[in-house]
């Protein structure tokens, strides 16, 4: 299941060439995952578990400068899920365009604060992530 989230470019998400700069990038994919997972997940479950998802590795592919007062529309879903990690699939496209800005897997881990360490991908977490995965 996918899940849209629109953000406009503003004149602080830019670089001196007048796009966004990289780093904002992440920014607007980490905005776009928490309104996923409020959207499509059991969040209240989720932040009273002491669980969290850690990221553990992002590969972005940048296709296309966004600029000042573009509106950007982020496709969110998730990938895979396996036994330690799972992966989200990110689409940033022009709102309203076929027009792909940049694409991006983001892996993370399962990790428990009270053990303070990352643990397996299981139970209810597991099945709430299976439900959000794309066919």
């Amino acid at each position: 299941m996918t899940h849209s989230t629109t953000i406009k470019v503003r004149g602080y998400h830019l670089d001196l060439y007048g796009h966004v700069n990289n780093a904002r990038y992440l920014e607007f994919l980490e905005e776009a995952r928490w309104s996923f997972f409020e959207e499509r997940g059991d969040l209240p479950w989720f932040l009273q578990s002491g669980l969290a998802l850690v990221v553990v590795n992002i590969n972005i592919d940048y296709r296309r400068a966004a600029t000042m007062n573009e509106v950007l529309a982020i496709d969110t879903s998730v990938k895979s899920v396996g036994r330690r990690s799972a992966v989200m699939h990110q689409v940033v496209r022009i709102d309203g365009s076929d027009t792909v800005v940049a694409e991006a897997d983001v892996t993370f881990v399962v990790y428990d604060g009270q053990q303070q360490k990352a643990v397996p991908l299981e139970g209810t977490l597991k099945e709430l992530l299976e439900a959000m995965q794309d066919e």
